[in-house]
């Protein structure tokens, strides 16, 4: 199976090509908190070109679903949307938790996995996994408290652009994590290994948002309609 894997949802523009027979055959990651709209399509051409593979040639396209930036998970869901459409492709869709987590549950699945996203405000976007990467808690907006509070059910390692401040907010004299990974954006490699795992959904991805968006029509300024 060949996956073309595309994240926006976070502090990165990524894409990544997996032919599961062989690896991943080329992969790009640009760190960046904004511009992914004008980003995404010319890195895509360069990952497809280094994977020396057509879009035509793919078995499907992977893309992060959220949570993550509001205007950034649309950048990488409408490109995913256009290129299936074009080449006649299945689209999966993929939680940006979930692909945090993946290579650490990979590397061991007997630990807890606490994955936080930060969802500024004082806030994080939460999942944790346990035994096997079966969800314990399934994804949520919490306070960072909250969410120390939820890693501490058992030994647990933290990962995610908010991994610094769960860590912060343990509480004192409490056994620590077993690791924190502080990371921006999850592994575009992951991403890809995720999309070629999922099971294929034949809707189309949709962005999975956990709050409403801080932006809010003002009523008050709005004109009356005659």
């Amino acid at each position: 199976m060949r996956v073309l894997a595309i994240d926006t949802a976070l502090e990165a523009c990524s894409a990544a090509v997996l032919d599961t027979s062989s690896g991943i055959t080329a992969s790009e990651s640009l760190a960046m908190t904004r511009g992914h709209a004008e980003a995404v399509m010319p890195l895509i051409a360069r990952v497809m070109s280094a994977a020396a593979i057509e879009f035509a040639d793919l078995d499907r396209i992977a893309v992060t679903t959220g949570p993550g930036s509001f205007t950034g998970l649309r950048v990488g869901i409408s490109a995913t949307r256009g290129i299936a459409l074009a080449a006649g492709k299945p689209a999966v869709g993929l939680s940006t938790l979930a692909g945090f987590a993946a290579p650490l549950i990979a590397d061991d699945d007997s630990t807890q996995v606490v994955t936080a996203i930060d969802a500024r405000h004082e806030q994080v976007y939460l999942q944790v996994f346990g035994t096997g990467g079966r969800t314990l808690v399934a994804p949520r907006i919490a306070s960072v408290r909250d969410a120390a509070r939820a890693a501490m059910t058992a030994p647990a390692r933290i990962i995610g652009s908010a991994a610094n401040k769960v860590a912060a907010a343990w509480p004192k004299g409490a056994e620590p994590p077993l690791s924190v990974e502080q990371r921006g954006a999850p592994d575009i490699d992951w991403i890809a290994r995720l999309g070629a795992a999922a099971a294929e959904d034949h809707a189309p991805p949709k962005p999975l948002y956990l709050r409403a968006p801080d932006a809010q029509p003002q009523d008050a300024a709005r004109l009356p309609r005659r």
